[in-house]
């Protein structure tokens, strides 16, 4: 111990055996174009410009932020928004010249007083559903984004070769070079470039850069995520945080980008210029009490991160097993949270951006890595999340050691752990029916629980591959699905309906079959099943505090939109739910937790200076949410049929299924549809599942019909131009396409509600029964 602080190992861990000459490669590099800029100060939260880069032409250039456009999007994910309707055609696509990938800041991101206010917003046309996504990250590259010197970064067209973007908030000057010789997966290419654009050998330089990357695994599939880098001065190296759903990391390799680096002068607890200093420091102040008092007794993020998620989920049966047939299993408590526990790197503080005193980041240092290209190296493994653990739960493979090597992978080859675990999971059961077999999955044994198997397939994909599995696999589980039909190689029912994937995009990692709030939750969104729309399963299932189909479509917009606030201030949500304060049961819409929605009231009105309340902050997303499903119209989807979902996520599918849970199953046929017991007894198990079926596909056609309704949209899920206007958005030509869509729908038949309904009163917008 030196002046009070613990001295902790060196753990820089990622490359013991790489001797780089980083010199030699930097004398490869070629400069593209450059563009200098005058350094401004931020002014309450906003740098009041963004930054275009375009590959194809060499065009950098500066586009000013106006008041209109803070007053209508707000920030965040809502200038992505604005950004790519501006530059967009209807049938772009993700790998069009004009596809933009767009890193986005927030007015509250980089504040440092305020727990979870790191964040950045990434936006692109999606590889896997051909319509917006959008995903937040962690890491020092939005803040330093913005300190830089830009709200947000827009980046268009494709390089003819590999390439580095270069912002550099030291010297005011933006540059794209040629990058021949660096690596190309993640962890290795983010200490090159932190070490090679460093401005001293010192880690105060390192700190100061922060880096995006793909990987190979990115290169060569659907999944690419994203990896922002923040260095860790204790650990001596650059950590990463991801991007994860949706395909960004490939549009990224497909513009030929290897990394964007961003490199600041300087920064402090007042570098957004607040417009209150005081109260910001006073709101910020009670969060951070908060999590020291109570995160212990509550979700213990600190300690474990979001892995405690994994024995509540299966105590509830809803962690997914063997690609969500089932929601627990015998083995589920070898990857409870106390073996997570056992294997972090203790002590170390683990936030992923300054004064985050949730500090979720979890990691394992000094990892040895089990296969691949890196087979006996020490390595830095940041996680796992819930999430990736799930991936292991679905593809029955209960190894924490596994989970690592996994976790790993994926993020230095730049692969959503989401997408390629709900997917490997849909081929394992494709396997185990005959559907898939070794010779059609090119030698390699996808069956539950093969950990070997699953390695190996992502290895091929990194190294590019082509063989017919590989290349069609890769692409996720809609391909795989529309290939398995046209090649007339199994049921289509089972096919369908046991993968899941909706949009094009795979679900996360929860089971929903018996929350239909949350089967919407994961249907009714705008890029796909992500759980950060909403999380009601607790609230429907666990508490059945939204009984009703009214009480349903009013949780399916209240925190959707709620939700959707975060992404337009650059916030992550962990600080407002992941723990609350000590009376929050007690008081009215305890799931709202109402007095962290007042500090976000009060911490947005102290950095912008505004005056706004608890409904302004819903408007500002009510009005991004409704442009982003405009734009999927105008992309040609956002309609009733995009928003379906597979039965796998409603009920059971097979006969196994269903008598896993059959007593849950026999209770349904008679409390909810009425047969009788002496029926049941007498039914064969395929009857009850056709039974259960059809009844509750028409509950989710109807919980479709209800939260469209009151999003007021049409039948067919269209936002209409009167909502539109209504919400401040009068961009005649948005309006004008929204209206003749909706012509075009109306002629087609296809503006009825979706549900089967006894007489006409039933309906949500012609009497109270419904409602």
């Amino acid at each position: 111990m030196v002046d009070g602080q613990i001295q902790i190992q060196n753990y820089n861990t990622g490359n013991s055996k790489n001797n780089w000459d980083l010199n030699k490669i930097k004398l490869k590099h070629k400069t593209i174009c450059e563009y200098e800029y005058a350094k401004k100060d931020i002014q309450k939260g906003y740098a009041n410009r963004t930054l275009y880069v375009n590959l194809s032409n060499g065009i950098i250039k500066e586009k000013k932020v106006t008041e209109e456009m803070k007053k209508l999007f707000t920030g965040g994910r809502g200038f992505g928004l604005k950004l790519l309707w501006d530059s967009i055609k209807p049938n772009t696509r993700w790998d069009s010249d004009e596809n933009e990938l767009i890193i986005t800041t927030g007015p509250l991101c980089g504040v440092t007083q305020y727990p979870g206010s790191g964040k950045s917003l990434c936006l692109t046309i999606s590889p896997s559903t051909d319509i917006i996504c959008d995903s937040n990250v962690g890491g020092f590259f939005g803040p330093y984004l913005k300190f830089a010197g830009f709200d947000a970064i827009e980046i268009q067209g494709k390089a003819k070769e590999d390439v580095i973007i270069i912002i550099d908030g030291e010297k005011g000057k933006i540059s794209i070079e040629t990058a021949p010789l660096e690596e190309t997966n993640s962890h290795m290419i983010s200490e090159q470039l932190t070490q090679m654009y460093a401005s001293e050998n010192n880690d105060e330089s390192k700190q100061k850069i922060s880096i995006v990357s793909a990987g190979k695994g990115a290169e060569n599939s659907y999944w690419g995520c994203l990896n922002f880098s923040f260095y860790d001065i204790r650990r001596k190296y650059p950590r990463l945080k991801q991007a994860g759903r949706g395909g960004l990391g490939s549009v990224l390799r497909n513009k030929k980008i290897k990394a964007i680096l961003t490199k600041v002068e300087k920064f402090d607890g007042v570098s957004n210029n607040p417009a209150d200093a005081e109260t910001l420091a006073k709101v910020g102040t009670k969060l951070h009490r908060e999590i020291r008092d109570l995160d212990r007794y509550q979700c213990n993020m600190r300690a474990v991160g979001t892995v405690h998620l994994v024995e509540i989920m299966d105590d509830y049966d809803l962690l997914p097993t063997e690609n969500y047939r089932f929601g627990s299993f015998p083995k589920a408590s070898k990857l409870y949270s106390p073996n997570f526990y056992k294997l972090f790197t203790k002590i170390i503080p683990d936030g992923c951006w300054h004064g985050c005193t949730m500090a979720c980041a979890k990691t394992v240092d000094c990892f040895t890595v089990m296969t691949g290209p890196y087979k006996g190296e020490k390595v830095t493994v940041d996680g796992p999340e819930y999430e990736t653990v799930g991936c292991g739960s679905n593809m029955s493979i209960w190894d924490p050691l596994w989970i690592l090597e996994f976790n790993f992978y994926c993020d230095t080859y730049g692969l959503d752990t989401i997408s390629t675990g709900t997917a490997i999971a849909f081929y394992m059961e494709m396997y185990e029916y005959g559907i898939l077999n070794k010779k059609r999955c090119d030698g390699l044994e996808l069956c539950f629980g093969n950990a070997e198997a699953v390695l190996e397939f992502m290895h091929r994909i990194a190294r590019g591959e082509k063989s017919d599995f590989i290349a069609i696999a890769s692409k996720g589980i809609r391909r795989v699905k529309d290939w398995l039909i046209k090649n007339k190689w199994g049921d289509t029912h089972i096919i369908e309906e046991c993968g899941m994937e909706s949009k094009g995009l795979e679900y996360s990692e929860y089971v929903t079959k018996e929350s239909l709030a949350m089967q919407g939750g994961y249907g009714l969104t705008l890029k796909g099943p992500q759980h950060d729309e909403a999380w009601l399963i607790f609230m429907d299932m666990v508490n059945n505090a939204i009984p009703t189909f009214k009480d349903k479509a009013e949780a399916l917009h209240y925190f959707p939109m709620w939700r959707t606030w975060f992404g337009l201030n650059g916030l992550c949500k962990l600080p407002w739910n992941d723990v609350e304060p000590r009376n929050n049961a007690e008081i009215d819409d305890p799931s709202k937790v109402p007095e962290h929605v007042q500090n976000y009231v009060d911490y947005q009105n102290a950095v912008t200076g505004w005056d706004v309340n608890k409904e302004e902050l819903i408007l500002q997303s009510e009005r991004c949410y409704n442009w982003q499903r405009a734009m999927n119209v105008w992309l040609g989807r956002g309609r009733r049929k995009d928003d379906w979902i597979p039965y796998r996520s409603m009920g059971p599918v097979t006969v196994m299924e269903y008598i896993s849970r059959k007593d849950r199953y026999d209770k349904n046929l008679i409390e909810k549809i009425g047969i009788s017991d002496e029926k049941i007894e007498k039914m064969e198990t395929e009857e009850k599942i056709k039974i259960i079926y059809d009844f509750r596909k028409d509950q989710y056609q109807k919980l479709s019909d209800a939260v469209y309704y009151r999003r007021g949209w049409t039948p067919n899920g269209v936002p209409t131009p009167e909502k539109m206007k209504k919400l401040g958005l009068k961009d005649t030509k948005m309006l004008k396409m929204l209206q003749d869509k909706i012509v075009k729908d109306e002629k087609a038949g296809l503006n009825n509600w979706g549900g089967n309904y006894k007489n006409k009163n039933e309906k949500p917008n012609n009497g109270i029964k419904y409602w």
